[in-house]
């Protein structure tokens, strides 16, 4: 009797857990299934069906041609997106591992204060101001680089990556010193391969993070042929969202695509690429999230 109680409760509870978990889910996609619809929606349509619209009557790529159609300078900001994406996250990889690792060592000198200092670059910033002329002082201003080196370690990723390094048992380190490995060869040949999760965790953070990133091109680039993809896209939409609509923008073109419209397809457009990367790194996520997070 207990058994089949118990058999009950579980079976209760699946699908009590299931039903308010697919709620969930259809929470978070149908904003962006109705993002996506109002992407392909005509003029004509949205003043005639409203703005929540889930399935489009006909598809209207107006957005879309508007979008694509500014030529190099789209497709060039998508350039400069990725390398900044793939340059940027395997700097921020390279050198938070290594600062990450030199603090986890309980024998470094000072770590306690090391530690503090990070801590500190968490709550206090220097400023805007500072920054740009310090930018200016070491002649980063409109270079690629001004968007790489200036958050080359994040310090929450810092502390996380640290605090994963700490439960790594020493003896392993241990013995591969002794068989003549170097604190270098420690980091990559024993400690990387056991943390791949965090690592993985960590990296889809920095990825998303320059993929998102605009403010600091907006800051410090004055060059257009060096601006990233959100940076354009953001110029785009302000444009077309103003009274004029941009006529020089929609020259030739039969009809314009609506403010809503707009903003739809520039979320797309910027969203979906970063997308395809969460199903490959998603087993990596919460382990490295979890195990990182734990105090050492």
């Amino acid at each position: 009797m207990n058994q089949q109680r118990r058999n009950m409760g579980e079976r209760t509870f699946q699908i009590v857990n299931y039903s308010f978990l697919t709620m969930i889910s259809f929470s978070f996609i149908i904003p962006f299934l109705v993002v996506l619809a109002t992407s392909f929606v005509s003029e004509n349509e949205l003043i005639a069906r409203g703005n929540f619209i889930l399935i489009p009557r006909d598809l209207d790529f107006t957005a879309y041609n508007l979008l694509l159609s500014k030529g190099s300078l789209i497709y060039n900001a998508y350039g400069i997106t990725f390398l900044r994406v793939l340059i940027g996250t395997t700097l921020n990889l390279v050198f938070t591992a290594m600062m990450a690792y030199g603090l986890a060592r309980r024998d470094l000198p000072g770590r306690n204060g090391l530690i503090t200092f990070v801590f500190i670059t968490m709550l206090i910033g220097g400023g805007l101001v500072p920054n740009y002329l310090l930018m200016k002082s070491i002649h980063l201003l409109d270079t690629f680089w001004v968007m790489i080196i200036p958050g080359l370690i994040s310090s929450w990723n810092l502390i996380v990556m640290r605090n994963f390094f700490m439960q790594i048992p020493m003896e392993i380190e241990e013995s591969a010193i002794i068989d003549g490995a170097s604190p270098l060869g420690v980091l990559v040949r024993i400690v990387f391969p056991l943390s791949l999760p965090t690592f993985a965790t960590i990296g889809l953070f920095y990825a998303v993070g320059h993929w998102n990133a605009w403010f600091d091109a907006a800051i410090y680039i004055n060059n257009t042929q060096m601006h990233p993809l959100q940076l354009i896209l953001r110029q785009v939409v302000l444009s077309m969202t103003s009274e004029e609509l941009n006529t020089t923008m929609t020259a030739g073109m039969m009809e314009r695509p609506t403010a809503q419209s707009l903003k739809a397809a520039a979320i797309i457009v910027t969203t979906v690429p970063i997308l395809f990367v969460y199903p490959f790194l998603q087993k990596y996520f919460v382990k490295g999230v979890l195990t990182g997070s734990i105090k050492g």
